[in-house]
C-alpha cells in the first residue's frame, strides 16, 4: 500500500513531515518520498499519520471492577493477596472477565492504542485468559505473567526461596507469555527475586508506587524498594512515584527505562510521577494506564494530563513533543521493539487524525495538537502491520 499526499509524524524525533508519500511492504514501513511513482495509491490529503501508542503498563484482568471501589487505601484496593479487586477476581466467573477484557481492546484500539503491556495477574490460567480475550482483536500484545506466590515479612527476613513445584509452574507460565511482570520487590525475598532475574523472557516489576511501600522495604530490609527491586534485572520499573535520586540513578544505569502511570497515581491519591526529574537523571521514560478498575485505557487523556500538571506544579514548560515522544517512541525503546515509530523497517502500526476535525483545525502545532486537543472522534482509522483494523482512509 502506497499512501501519498499525507502528512506525518516521522522518526524517533517526531519530526512533523507536512506532505509526502510511503510505502507500506510486508507489514513494515518502507522509504518516504516527496513524490509518488506509478503503482497504485491511496490519497491521504487531510490526514495525518501519527505512530501507534504504545500503553506500557496495563491491569486489564479487572476490567470488570470499573470504579467499583473508590475509597480506601491503595492496598485495600488493589494489593495482590488481600486488595478488594483480588476478591472481586476470585467471585468473578472467567467468561465474564474474558468478555470485558476484550471490550478493554478496544477501546484501546479506537483510542490509537496498537500495542500495550500488560501484567497479568492468575498464574498459567490467567495467561490463557487474556489469550481468550485477545484471539478476535487484532491489537498487538505484550502478556507478562506472574507467579501467584508472595511471601510475607518473615519469609523475607529469612531469605526463604521460592519452591520447587512453583519454579515448575513458573516454567510453564512463561512458556506461554511474553516474560514475566512481578508485582513488587514487598512481596519477594532476595533469593525469589535473584531466581526471577534468571529467567530469559521480558522482566518488570512495580516498584516505589506509594510512601508505603517505600517505608515497608526500609523497615523490613533496610533498603530502598527499587534496590530490592534491580535484584530481579528488569527491563523497565513501573511508576517510581516515590524513588530517590540515588534509586533513579541505579534505574538510569541498570535497566532500559521507567513506566509511568499519571492519572492512576492521581487517581489513588498517592502523588505525581516526576517524569523530569526521571529524565534528568538520565532515564528513558515512558507511559502507562494502568489498572482499568481505577483509570481508563487512554492515552490520549494520559498524556494531556501528565503535560499540564507537569507545567502547573514545576511552573515551567515542557515541550510536547516530549510527552508525545512518551507515548510512542519511547515505549519501542524500552522494549527493544520496532515498534512506536514511523520509520522504515519498523512495524507499519499507526492512527489517522483528520486534520479537519473540529476541535483541530486549524492545527498550528502538531505535537501540541496530539498532546491535548485530540479525542478518540478525530482519529479516523487505525492500522496495524499494514492492515487497518478500525475506521477507514
Amino acid at each position: 500500500m502506497l499512501l501519498k499526499n499525507i502528512s506525518i509524524l516521522y522518526g524517533k524525533d517526531l519530526k512533523y513531515v507536512p506532505s509526502a508519500s510511503i510505502q507500506i511492504t510486508n507489514q513494515k514501513f518502507g522509504k518516504m518520498t516527496s513524490s509518488v511513482s506509478g503503482g497504485k495509491a491511496v490519497d491521504c490529503e487531510g490526514l495525518l499519520l501519527v505512530p501507534g501508542f504504545v500503553n506500557m503498563h496495563t491491569h486489564i484482568g479487572d476490567s470488570i471492577a470499573k470504579d467499583a471501589v473508590l475509597s480506601g487505601t491503595v492496598d485495600s484496593k488493589i494489593h495482590p493477596i488481600f486488595g478488594a479487586k483480588q476478591r472481586i477476581l476470585k467471585n468473578s466467573m472467567p467468561e465474564h472477565l474474558a468478555s470485558f477484557m476484550k471490550n478493554t481492546c478496544y477501546s484501546m484500539l479506537k483510542k490509537g492504542i496498537t500495542t500495550f503491556v500488560d501484567f497479568r495477574e492468575g498464574g498459567l490460567e490467567g495467561v490463557h485468559l487474556i489469550k481468550k480475550a485477545l484471539s478476535t482483536v487484532p491489537i498487538r500484545s505484550v502478556v507478562l505473567g506472574r507467579l501467584e506466590y508472595y511471601q510475607d515479612k518473615d519469609q523475607i527476613r529469612k531469605n526463604t526461596p521460592l519452591r520447587t513445584n512453583d519454579k515448575k509452574t513458573l516454567t510453564k507460565i512463561l512458556r506461554h507469555c511474553d516474560g514475566l511482570g512481578v508485582s513488587g520487590a514487598n512481596e519477594n525475598s532476595d533469593s525469589v527475586l535473584q531466581y526471577y532475574s534468571k529467567t530469559g523472557k521480558i522482566r518488570a516489576i512495580h516498584s516505589s508506587e506509594t510512601t508505603q511501600s517505600v517505608r515497608v522495604s526500609k523497615m523490613v530490609t533496610g533498603r530502598s524498594e527499587t534496590e530490592r527491586a534491580l535484584a530481579i534485572k528488569p527491563h523497565f520499573l513501573v511508576h517510581m512515584t516515590f524513588a530517590s535520586n540515588s534509586d533513579l540513578a541505579l534505574a538510569a544505569k541498570k535497566t532500559h527505562g521507567i513506566v509511568i502511570c499519571p492519572r492512576a497515581n492521581a487517581a489513588l491519591a498517592e502523588g505525581i510521577p516526576d517524569f523530569m526529574k526521571m529524565r534528568n537523571a538520565g532515564c528513558t521514560v515512558a507511559i502507562g494506564t494502568d489498572n482499568v478498575m481505577i483509570n481508563s485505557p487512554d492515552m490520549l487523556k494520559e498524556m494531556d494530563y501528565l503535560w499540564k500538571v507537569t507545567m502547573g506544579t514545576h511552573r515551567t514548560g515542557v515541550d510536547p513533543k516530549e510527552i508525545l515522544k512518551m507515548a510512542t517512541v519511547n515505549g519501542g525503546i524500552i522494549l527493544g521493539k520496532k515498534i512506536g515509530s514511523v520509520e522504515e523497517g519498523y512495524l507499519a502500526d499507526g492512527f489517522f487524525i483528520d486534520k479537519h476535525a473540529v476541535d483541530l483545525e486549524p492545527i498550528h502545532n502538531p505535537h501540541a495538537s496530539l498532546v491535548h486537543r485530540v479525542t478518540e472522534h478525530a482519529i479516523r482509522a487505525v492500522m496495524i502491520g499494514g492492515r487497518i483494523v478500525h475506521g477507514k482512509i
